[in-house]
């Protein structure tokens, strides 16, 4: 992963991801300053990709019984190159994923990398029909691209969430990372999306995150 990759994952996503509580990760930045999130213009904390696995590294090190700061001397005496290694992803059971997209396009884009996933991908192309599908089919997660237009547009994940929605994922052409957390989303990614990083989004917002409900439950 590039040093230069952009923090897309605010505290809250990462608490829920890995479970360790956003009380903690503040008190050990202030404490060790190892892993320093980046500051959204609202405030937010957002963290990087590596971050979250670096987080990931250090839970590791304290379920073996290491304090906190033997774990962090032992993350930072890491090479700065070398890849902090994830723990293996859980079998796929074809999440559901709603796909909120005005564009039709760029919807089967993005449904085309998911399905080849194994994920289950429902489309919605306006704001009112993603919040039908959110209650009609219960999604694990949702993809909102900010932009969508309808009534409830512009506090679309927070009203996904509200509808039972584990996690949600923005994305937009725009600049708008800050006004996508402030309306709810878990996480921020810019288009054009680039595929690898799009799954990897979409792989810890819900391996990490909320667990996939069997189609049973779905569809009760």
């Amino acid at each position: 992963m590039s040093d230069d990759e952009p923090p897309i994952y605010s505290i809250g996503a990462v608490e829920r991801m890995i479970g360790i509580p956003a009380a903690t990760m503040r008190n050990w930045e202030q404490r060790y300053g190892l892993i320093t999130p980046e500051r959204s213009p609202g405030g937010h904390r957002l963290y990087t990709e590596r971050q979250v696995e670096q987080l990931r590294f250090l839970k590791r090190e304290l379920a073996r019984g290491l304090p906190p700061s033997a774990a962090h001397r032992l993350l930072a005496d890491a090479a700065p190159s070398e890849p902090v290694l994830r723990s293996g992803d859980a079998d796929s059971h074809g999440p559901l994923i709603l796909l909120a997209e005005r564009d039709p396009f760029a919807a089967e884009f993005a449904a085309l990398f998911l399905a080849t996933e194994g994920y289950e991908v429902v489309v919605a192309f306006d704001a009112p029909g993603a919040e039908r599908a959110a209650l009609e089919r219960r999604p694990d997660l949702a993809i909102v691209e900010i932009t969508i237009s309808g009534r409830g547009a512009r506090d679309l994940c927070t009203l996904l969430k509200a509808h039972g929605v584990p996690a949600c994922l923005a994305v937009s052409g725009l600049q708008a990372q800050a006004e996508a957390l402030a309306s709810g989303a878990d996480a921020f990614l810019e288009k054009p999306l680039e595929p690898l990083r799009f799954v990897a989004t979409v792989k810890d917002l819900l391996g990490r995150g909320a667990v996939p409900q069997s189609a049973e439950t779905r569809h009760a």
